[in-house]
């Protein structure tokens, strides 16, 4: 049950001055780190190559007067008291953290650092919806605490079943590929939520219609972001379909990803998406794994609705989810 003991006049204080503190920690890392380091410029979009240096906290998104932001050991998370749940939840992800040592907990609880409580078993029995990680377990597995905190209840949210167990699925695999491949990426993941969403439970969890996740590589020589866009339901369709730029997820969901980039490098990265630079493929999903899958890829696969220099139609087909190729997703 949520601690409905706790005065609101108190509560409320507590957790404005918790998230003010917080907020002001974290920009001044920030101020401090964009005065201290220096970019080389890179081509002629203006990318920069990363220094040998990690910039701290690098994967927070940028933080909103009233922002509840929580660190657990893997992840941070901004909670949403109006809707139980995230806003988001971010972190690093490694090649050496992909290499799970404790087996998977499923021991869902409250989260104890979440002041106004969470969610809880109620909330979700005989819902239809599944407990969907936000932060998966299978980015958690690198030590015991690690994997217990990612069954808090503040990392979850109402999942439709076909969409937790598929293509969510999937996509988190893909993402852990491109952990291993590039030495480490930075995730930010949550739901879309918006205004008048259905609600389970007692404490009235809003079932999101869609989830979203931002990935960015900061490893390679040119580094590289990309999002996706999800609706809550069980998809056959590549992964490909879904992907946009990172600028479009934050149009959606009004949040700001790596803010913490100097400006012209994280508007580089953000308002494209180069589908080439990335890897489609794990050792779990391989969209080319065999004739059938071929088969069902081509038959979803569109004619691109971008036009040529010459302006007449692109003749290039594609699965993205916008109707255009990967030469026109941006334009």
């Amino acid at each position: 049950m949520k601690r409905i003991y706790f005065l609101l006049i108190f509560l409320t204080a507590c957790t404005n001055a918790f998230s003010q503190q917080t907020a002001l920690t974290l920009q001044a890392e920030r101020i401090s780190q964009r005065e201290n380091q220096t970019w080389a410029s890179g081509n002629r979009e203006t990318l920069y190559s990363p220094t040998s240096a990690c910039i701290h906290k690098l994967e927070i998104p940028e933080l909103k007067p009233n922002d509840y932001v929580v660190s657990h050991t893997g992840y941070c998370l901004s909670y949403n008291e109006n809707n139980e749940q995230a806003n988001w939840v971010a972190y690093e992800l490694t090649d050496e953290e992909t290499k799970s040592i404790v087996k998977r907990a499923n021991k869902f609880m409250i989260d104890p650092k979440v002041i106004t409580g969470t969610a809880n078993d109620n909330d979700y029995a005989r819902s239809g919806y599944d407990k969907g990680h936000l932060a998966p377990a299978g980015d958690m597995g690198w030590s015991a605490k690690t994997m217990t905190e990612s069954f808090y209840y503040s990392n979850m949210s109402p999942q439709d079943p076909g969409f937790n167990r598929g293509i969510w699925k999937r996509i988190e695999e893909l993402v852990r590929s491109w952990a291993i491949q590039y030495k480490s990426v930075y995730v930010v993941t949550g739901p879309v939520l918006t205004d008048g969403l259905q609600t389970i439970g007692p404490d009235k969890v809003s079932v999101p219609k869609y989830f979203y996740k931002v990935i960015l590589d900061y490893n390679s020589s040119d580094i590289k972001g990309i999002g996706f866009i999800v609706p809550n339901k069980g998809s056959k369709e590549p992964i490909q379909r879904y992907a946009v730029c990172i600028d479009d997820v934050e149009k959606i969901t009004g949040i700001d990803f790596f803010p913490l980039l100097p400006d012209e490098q994280e508007n580089a990265v953000e308002r494209k998406v180069d589908m080439k630079a990335w890897i489609w493929k794990s050792s779990s999903t391989n969209f080319n794994r065999n004739k059938s899958n071929e088969t069902e890829k081509n038959s979803a696969m569109v004619q691109c609705s971008g036009k040529t220099k010459k302006g007449t139609r692109c003749k290039n087909r594609t699965n993205n989810i916008s109707g255009r190729c990967y030469l026109h997703l941006n334009r």
